[in-house]
């Protein structure tokens, strides 16, 4: 396959596999074969162009796809980039993983209309190509309302009141964010720059009026609102009403990483680190962050529904990338860029955790998973990793973004930034760690340990998935050297 062809077939191949469940669905073992194969297919083809785009060089001819041109300067066309690479391996590879725990989870909790949701998980995934391979801010519009609308049937599926509540609030508020704010700015910088591809550097020129520069950046800071920056985070809490699996989505594999990884791209490539310094809304932005990522904590800690405490702690976790976005240096870039990599398997394997312990338990609530976990020591063993990873503590691969970020934070002459990114560390610390010491510890009293409501606890492949993407924790504390030399060209480092 020629590397242009890479593109197209990245693209069609999640459809293929929906279409595939779709024409299987009366026959479920097949059915979620077809999602594994389509899952491990669309891992393979985005392998294949990592390595194309690697041999090529930082120097080497891009590689493009324009599949029409709307109007001069305005065209649907993808082209890669090293950063949209790494959205891609993850997003793509996490499927997989999803797609494993999906089958437990599904069948071990008797889920109804399966074979909807794993189509809607298959549209999810193209919307998340899609947005990673954009060659312009137009493509990455598109794909990225069709993830919001590809999701919503999945935060809805459990189909009572709370959960199409939830979807309402989710689809109107990422909707109305990105149609109110972000598509404005969007036609804006159309207007200004007379065109919308992502360019090295920047699209917008440096001596660009300040004011309109602030206005530009706060439509497109708080119209992505699938980066959760406050106050339009309100989505993703209300969004806990669906199915474990999807939380997973949501919160680590595709919709929060395309709303960050949004977020860092039209930082680098639309803005570039020269404007937004000399922006004067760049502190403000940076401000709403540093708030975002200490408020989220400190609400998670008064959540005992582990669901929610999760939620908010991915609130506070996504303004690390925007952060780093805002601080425009080379490592604040190179911390935004991990954090969406290491994020995403901390946070996949706490929420693959929780749904686990749903699964064998039936159990929501922290207070009421005391002993747990004696009886479920992988299952716990696997979040105390992923929870260790996300508070940044070495050997785990959460450590690297917020060295890289606090780093960052010197370079900017922001020293105050370091001293919040710590704080947040210590909050982490307090919502996270307690759970798997209070799994630990004996019933008191009356109390007993809580019973499996099935038998056996959660199915294996409920299981598997959050000990392989907590080892994984491990294993990307001493692969970040790789990544890091990945994205170098990317992120302007000379």
């Amino acid at each position: 396959m020629t590397p242009e062809l890479l593109i197209p077939a990245i693209l069609l191949t999640p459809l293929l596999a929906g279409l595939a469940i779709a024409l299987l669905h009366r026959a479920p073992d097949a059915r979620e074969g077809a999602t594994l194969v389509g899952a491990g297919a669309l891992f393979a083809l985005v392998i294949m162009l990592t390595m194309e785009v690697s041999a090529r060089g930082a120097a080497g001819t891009p590689i493009a796809w324009t599949v029409a041109e709307v109007m001069p300067g305005l065209s649907i066309a993808f082209e890669v980039e090293r950063l949209g690479v790494l959205f891609a391996v993850i997003a793509s590879g996490l499927w997989i993983v999803n797609s494993v725990y999906s089958i437990g989870y599904m069948r071990g909790n008797r889920e109804r209309n399966q074979t909807r949701f794993y189509i809607c998980f298959a549209i999810a995934l193209f919307g998340a190509m899609g947005v990673a391979l954009a060659g312009n801010l137009f493509t990455l519009f598109i794909f990225y309302e069709v993830l919001t609308l590809s999701t919503y049937p999945l935060v809805a599926h459990k189909g009572d009141d709370n959960a199409r509540r939830g979807a309402r609030i989710y689809l109107l508020a990422l909707l109305g964010t990105s149609i109110g704010l972000l598509l404005v700015g969007i036609v804006w910088t159309y207007v200004v720059a007379g065109s919308l591809d992502f360019v090295p550097g920047g699209l917008l020129p440096d001596d660009l009026d300040p004011v309109l520069a602030s206005v530009l950046l706060l439509l497109f800071a708080f119209g992505v609102g699938k980066a959760a920056l406050m106050p339009f985070h309100f989505w993703l809490p209300n969004a806990m009403v669906a199915p474990t699996p999807v939380s997973a989505l949501l919160h680590a594999v595709a919709v929060v990483k395309a709303g960050v990884f949004s977020i860092l791209k039209i930082a680098v490539y639309v803005f570039g680190p020269d404007l937004i310094n000399a922006t004067p809304a760049t502190d403000f932005v940076i401000a709403v962050a540093a708030f975002t990522i200490l408020a989220g904590s400190l609400i998670a800690l008064t959540k005992d529904n582990l669901k929610a405490r999760l939620a908010y702690s991915t609130v506070s976790q996504l303004s690390y990338v925007t952060l780093g976005a805002m601080l425009a240096t080379t490592a604040g870039f190179m911390g935004g860029g991990l954090q969406i990599l290491m994020h995403a398997f901390g946070k996949i394997t706490l929420f693959m955790c929780a749904g686990a312990i749903y699964v064998a338990t039936g159990l929501t609530q922290i207070s009421d998973m005391r002993g747990l976990g004696r009886k479920m020591p992988l299952v716990f063993a696997a979040f105390l990793i992923g929870a260790l990873s996300i508070i940044g503590l070495p050997p785990f691969g959460g450590a690297w973004p917020k060295l890289e970020l606090i780093t960052g934070a010197f370079e900017s002459d922001r020293l105050w930034l370091a001293f919040v990114l710590l704080a947040s560390s210590l909050l982490n610390i307090a919502y996270l760690v307690p759970i798997a010491i209070l799994a630990l510890m004996p019933p008191v009293g009356t109390a007993t340990t809580p019973e499996f409501k099935r038998p056996g606890g959660a199915p294996f492949a409920a299981v598997l998935p959050p000990v392989l993407t907590a080892l994984a924790c491990l294993v990307l504390f001493f692969a970040a050297d790789a990544v890091v030399a990945f994205l170098e060209p990317a992120l302007g480092v000379n």
